[in-house]
């Protein structure tokens, strides 16, 4: 019974808080379960470590999870890395409070690429959107006027016959993010194009999904240009 009501207070919080409704029917806590480990794995460092409050988050799916030279990378400014394999925005919309939950970070970065990869469970681009609303509204309620910046999802050869549709999700959150205080979209598409419009293949480890070094070493060249400017320094 606490369970049940749980969910329903739930799904009628998130319908009156979002711009648009999504009911949580579709989005039952149960099947995002295998994310909770890594969760976990978060709590415990939570525990280990020393943030300081000017670090910088990084939390969406496993293309943060695999930047391993991220800290060195992000030199000087101290970052908390919390990606984990798979996220979707419809599952970090369950975990967003417990990850964010003992950091006072400068900054939120944000890449989640994953709602959209040609499975049946698919989200469409304007209900993506309607998470990312909902996302940010999360965030906003523990910090109210953070700069939070979403990194635009990259084309790759692996989802290349879904770039039609996650290209409409980019330019949802770019217009979102453009009309929004403190809202700020990293666009890092053209950059992993060819002159063709083709993904670089080069720029990928052999599933052409995920980065290599060469495409780490860009997608940083690229993104801490951004949060530079978004620090004003």
């Amino acid at each position: 019974m606490i369970k049940y009501f749980f969910k329903l207070v739930f799904s009628v919080t998130f319908c009156v808080s979002a711009t648009s409704c999504v009911s949580l029917k579709k989005y039952p806590l149960e099947s995002y379960s295998w994310a909770a480990p890594e969760i976990r794995q978060f709590e415990q460092l939570d525990k280990q470590v020393s943030y300081p409050d000017n670090s910088i988050l990084f939390l969406g799916s496993s293309s943060i999870r695999l930047w391993n030279t991220l800290e060195e990378d992000m030199n000087p400014f101290p970052v908390i890395k919390r990606g984990y394999g798979g996220a979707h925005f419809r599952d970090l919309i369950f975990y967003t409070d417990r990850i964010l939950a003992n950091h006072k970070p400068e900054i939120i970065v944000c890449f989640v690429a994953n709602d959209i990869k040609g499975v049946p469970e698919d989200e469409s681009p304007k209900k993506v959107l309607r998470l990312i609303k909902y996302f940010t509204r999360q965030v906003r309620d523990k910090h109210p006027t953070i700069p939070m910046a979403f990194i635009e999802i990259t084309p790759t050869s692996n989802r290349w016959e879904q770039w039609n549709e996650i290209k409409k999700v980019n330019q949802f959150i770019q217009d979102y993010t453009a009309k929004k205080d403190n809202l700020f979209f990293i666009e890092t598409a053209p950059y992993f194009l060819n002159q063709s419009g083709k993904p670089r293949d080069e720029l990928f480890v052999s599933d052409l999904l995920h980065l290599n070094k060469d495409g780490y070493a860009l997608w940083n060249q690229i993104i801490k240009k951004e949060i530079i400017k978004i620090k004003g320094l």
